[in-house]
């Protein structure tokens, strides 16, 4: 117990600093770039962030713990959604362009909804996996399009920082993401193991919660900088990568024959989290303060929830 502790700890202390690291260098190679950088925060962090998501949810399906697979990313958005952008509207109000909420945040959502859809019959099938892993496809063919219009309305006039320094930041940044996530969840899934939580309840919670700290810490010191295309797009992007490239990934290589303790109200839960998001983005396109902490007191009510059932 001692030691998990321990992997908790370190866990928290490698991702911030790591968080802060892969901002920086996303931030600059977006400018360095001409590059939007809603289009860094939908693509690179969102893909770098998710990478703890990618490693739990395949390892989990091959070992058959479905339940554990799919929570982790149904937990993950949710997280995303409600906590993620709830604290990093906390901290600094977000400002949301028109074309995150004409077409970004509602391709989450019709991610979230093909998730659903393909659940409803309690299996995620090889041909379910290839729907999912299609509109992925799609995704990047439109964010790859925003940037070659290379429109830089979120870009800010700043000292440039050199090429390898950027890239450098990133990679170092990215390796902390991901071991200080893998540690936070090693060591909070034996910490749960041992109070007998089951699989999909450490899914939603323990290991969606560890496996979104990247997106937390990077949002929340994106937000802190001014930085809220990054901030915004880090989500969204992380969002349609988890269901449609991490879901699909996983599916394809271990179909899950059942949806191991996953309901519907955990499904509702995450197309209404981000419905929150994209009518809050309709006030100023902005997410102001007062808008973060209504999130964050959603997502304390659906925690305690699921705490509540597992007792």
């Amino acid at each position: 117990m001692t030691l998990s502790i321990a992997y908790i700890l370190i866990g928290i202390i490698a991702v911030l600093w790591g968080a802060d690291k892969f901002t920086d260098g996303a931030a600059a190679i977006a400018r360095k770039m001409n590059i939007p950088e809603i289009v860094i925060g939908l693509t690179i962090v969102a893909m770098g962030t998710s990478a703890p998501e990618l490693f739990t949810s395949v390892v989990s399906a091959l070992k058959g713990s479905t339940g554990l697979a799919l929570g982790n990313i149904v937990g993950s958005n949710i997280f995303n959604s409600l906590l993620i952008v709830g604290a990093a509207a906390a901290v600094a109000p977000i400002s949301i362009s028109q074309a995150t909420i004409i077409k970004d945040i509602p391709f989450a959502l019709v991610a979230s909804l093909l998730l659903t859809a393909v659940c409803l019959d309690g299996n995620l099938t090889h041909i379910d996996s290839l729907l999912l892993l299609i509109g992925f496809a799609l995704f990047l063919a439109y964010t790859l399009q925003i940037a070659r219009n290379g429109k830089t309305e979120d870009s800010k006039t700043e000292k440039s920082q050199a090429l390898w320094k950027s890239i450098l930041f990133i990679i170092i940044g990215l390796g902390c993401l991901i071991v200080g996530s893998n540690l936070f969840v090693s060591g909070a899934s034996t910490v749960a193991e041992q109070l007998g939580v089951s699989d999909a309840i450490i899914g939603l919670t323990i290991v969606a919660g560890g496996t979104s700290l990247p997106e937390l810490a990077t949002s929340i010191i994106s937000a802190r900088k001014g930085q809220s295309g990054i901030a915004i797009g880090n989500v969204v992007g992380s969002n349609v990568f988890n269901i449609l490239a991490i879901l699909g990934i996983t599916g394809f290589i271990s179909p899950m024959t059942n949806l191991g303790g996953i309901t519907t109200i955990d499904l509702t839960m995450l197309i209404l989290s981000i419905i929150l998001v994209w009518a809050m983005s309709f006030t100023k396109y902005k997410i102001e303060r007062w808008e973060g902490s209504m999130l964050i007191v959603i997502f304390s009510f659906y925690l305690g929830w699921l705490i509540y059932s597992a007792l």
